[in-house]
């Protein structure tokens, strides 16, 4: 089949809406028609060529129907309602074993936007072509891995959903897994974008007595007020000095969480500086390139002070165990999500919707690629 699809075809471009051919799906793969995709952060890093290979068809923030099955399929059926997971779950691996499915062996290809076959389903004029996170959310239809689909219930938004496949989660599960606050701890968030807007709701429902937002952009502070923030700053040096004040026996937060959609060295080291004795440093967002040294650190205040520096991907959640979790918060008021978008997009709007998002125009953009049916 033929579908339509935002394609990345070398650095520095824009998204290329374009024409693409589709193969059917194979044993434990299934075909979905997307219904909506979340402009995130880390597709505006597929722009730098650094994070996949190009070209590459974008998006790995979504939400669909199922529309048809592999064989051996025994997950999903036709008619679902999906959220797509950047994280495969195979269930099986040591990981998942383990509970740390974001950390599952079946996402090895993903990188190179291959399934986890190691083959492509979509092709270009020029040949075979991958998709973001073995996902591609920027094409209308996609054929993608079981294990990379959560179901959910039919009667929630769509749209609501797309963002819990990936934005919400990370920030959510930074705060609740990662930086594992205590009733009454100083809690900072930095960047308030899709993940650190989540980490503020996160933090709060894991009942952090103050949080602590930093951003520049002042527009949203209110709304991070709205979800949870007890204090809002412009820049970590204000942070720093107010969790100081206001948790004066560990002498700065108990945890610092890095949400910034470019976390360069300086911001990872006023965050160590921002953090108190016995504190966590939570880095959960990335560098444009992915192998670039961002961390320097004065190792022997690191053991003086006994702070821990944590990396996290997908907030260290379990999509199987986390969306529904998340959804059934947003359910019963204590979470909110259908404030988080700012703008729904078309495909073919795109570019627009990532100009919005570099400029500090919108928390998340949605692209819808039409009505759910």
């Amino acid at each position: 089949m033929k579908t339509r699809a935002a394609v990345m075809t070398a650095p520095g471009k824009d998204w290329e809406i374009t024409e693409l051919e589709l193969a059917p799906p194979r044993a434990g793969e299934v075909l979905v028609r997307f219904t909506h995709a979340g402009l995130c952060y880390s597709d505006e890093h597929v722009r730098t060529g650094n994070m996949a290979p190009l070209p590459i068809i974008g998006g790995h923030e979504g939400s669909g129907i199922v529309e048809a099955v592999g064989e051996g399929v025994s997950k999903l059926a036709p008619g679902d309602h999906v959220a797509a997971s950047f994280k495969p779950s195979c269930g099986h691996c040591r990981w998942c074993a383990g509970g740390r499915s974001n950390l599952c062996d079946a996402a090895a290809f993903g990188p190179e936007g291959k399934l986890p076959d190691g083959t492509y389903r979509f092709t270009s004029p020029d040949g075979p072509i991958g998709a973001n996170c073995s996902l591609g959310t920027f094409a209308e239809h996609s054929v993608v891995s079981q294990d990379s689909l959560v179901r959910v219930d039919p009667d929630l938004p769509l749209s609501v959903v797309a963002l819990v496949s990936c934005g919400v989660l990370t920030g959510w599960g930074a705060a609740v897994y990662a930086a594992d606050p205590e009733p009454g701890d100083t809690v900072i968030v930095v960047g308030a974008g899709g993940v650190g807007i989540n980490a503020v709701q996160g933090a709060r429902l894991s009942g952090a007595g103050s949080v602590i937002l930093v951003d520049p952009n002042e527009a949203k502070h209110a709304l991070a007020r709205d979800l949870g923030a007890s204090h809002v700053c412009r820049t970590l040096d204000e942070a720093a000095a107010l969790a100081a004040e206001l948790n004066p026996s560990a002498m700065g937060a108990d945890s610092t969480l890095v949400c910034t959609g470019e976390t360069t060295a300086p911001i990872v080291r006023a965050a160590f500086e921002a953090t108190g004795k016995g504190g966590t440093i939570v880095l959960a967002g990335m560098s444009e390139d992915v192998h670039d040294i961002n961390i320097q650190l004065p190792g022997t205040q690191l053991v003086f002070a006994e702070k821990r520096l944590q990396g996290t991907i997908f907030g260290s959640c379990s999509p199987i165990r986390d969306v529904p979790r998340v959804l059934s918060l947003y359910r019963q008021g204590l979470i909110k999500l259908d404030e988080l978008v700012s703008r729904t997009y078309s495909l073919d709007e795109i570019n627009q919707g990532f100009e919005d998002l570099r400029s500090g125009r919108n928390l998340r953009g949605i692209v819808a690629h039409g009505p759910a049916q």
